[in-house]
């Protein structure tokens, strides 16, 4: 899953023999060798990982993720689980973490469905029904109301037109309709934002955004938050800035974990690891472009121990 954009590249020199015993090595007996976990795990990339976790059990005879499980604590043993869990069980992983107990993390919800591609929402749903015996529809449905569920099963069927095609009069029509369904009327009709907004390609939807403008004569998302409010407003603007930016979205979902009073490690956690190898660099330049501040000053300030030691090293150096 590696991209030519991440800030984690494979080690050349790879022996997956080599680092199961040093592994090992580090977490037996009394203490545990922490730099030499971070060491190895950090610098290799998440195929070679799996290789790692493969080579360690018929080489050891013991599971790698018990034993990082039994030795480490913490949001340092948090991180280095998520990087050792192949990419796409990580988001279901992390979507069912977000509906389980008390409590929803619609942030989680709204993050991971917004932002993924059609394949990856596909293999997402197969791997979600496998792990769980259930489908994320049904989880969804079960754990969210109203419109917000609507949008939300509508991202996870995996339906969205992907071409590039450009229909000019149909992007017209669109934002004329998304204009008589908010900012024209008395109330809003929010079944009309989710038609448009969940299903039409990517290039297709920045020219609807352009007539919008030119007729409301402000921004869409500008509309959104006047005529939308909670987890709605949150998902319809989350899809907005993706489809204008994926990696800008990414970097302010990154600054508001870290920002004010106490971490949201889950959500700097999660994109972190499920970023570091297909388009970290990219986000690293959102976020000084939109904060004046790079990434890894802000985790450096907002995060201590091996925790940091690892976060820091996930966004490759200070740039």
């Amino acid at each position: 899953m590696a991209g030519n954009r991440g800030t984690i590249r494979g080690a050349s020199n790879f022996n997956a023999n080599e680092d199961a015993q040093k592994l090992r090595k580090a977490m037996k007996g009394l203490g545990t060798d922490e730099d030499a976990i971070i060491d190895i795990l950090v610098n290799r990339n998440l195929s070679q990982r799996q290789e790692i976790k493969m080579t360690y059990k018929a080489t050891i005879g013991r599971d790698l993720m018990n034993d990082l499980k039994s030795e480490l604590g913490g949001k340092f043993e948090k991180v280095l689980l998520a990087l050792m869990t192949p990419i796409t069980l990580y988001d279901v992983e992390e979507l069912k973490r977000a509906m389980k107990g008390a409590g929803t993390d619609e942030g989680c919800l709204i993050e991971i469905l917004a932002s993924r591609t059609n394949e990856e929402i596909r293999r997402i749903n197969e791997t979600y029904k496998h792990q769980y015996g259930t489908t994320l529809e049904e989880d969804i449905v079960s754990d969210t109301s109203s419109m917000f569920r609507r949008v939300l099963v509508s991202l996870a069927t995996g339906n969205r037109d992907e071409s590039n095609y450009v229909d000019e009069s149909q992007a017209k029509q669109d934002a004329e309709c998304l204009y008589e369904a908010g900012e024209k009327r008395w109330g809003t009709d929010e079944a009309q934002f989710m038609t448009v907004l969940c299903t039409r390609n990517r290039n297709h939807l920045l020219r609807v955004f352009d007539e919008y403008r030119k007729i409301a004569d402000k921004d869409i998302t500008e509309s959104i938050k006047s005529e939308m409010s909670g987890d709605l407003e949150d998902a319809l603007l989350a899809i907005v800035k993706c489809m204008r930016s994926r990696t800008a979205y990414f970097a302010e979902r990154l600054y508001k974990s870290m920002k004010g009073i106490g971490t949201d490690d889950d959500t700097l956690i999660r994109l972190m690891v499920s970023r570091c190898e297909i388009d970290m660099i990219d986000i690293k330049a959102d976020f000084k472009r939109m904060y004046g501040k790079s990434l890894y000053s802000f985790i450096k300030g907002d995060t201590s121990g091996d925790y940091r030691k690892v976060l820091l090293h996930l966004c490759g150096g200070d740039d």
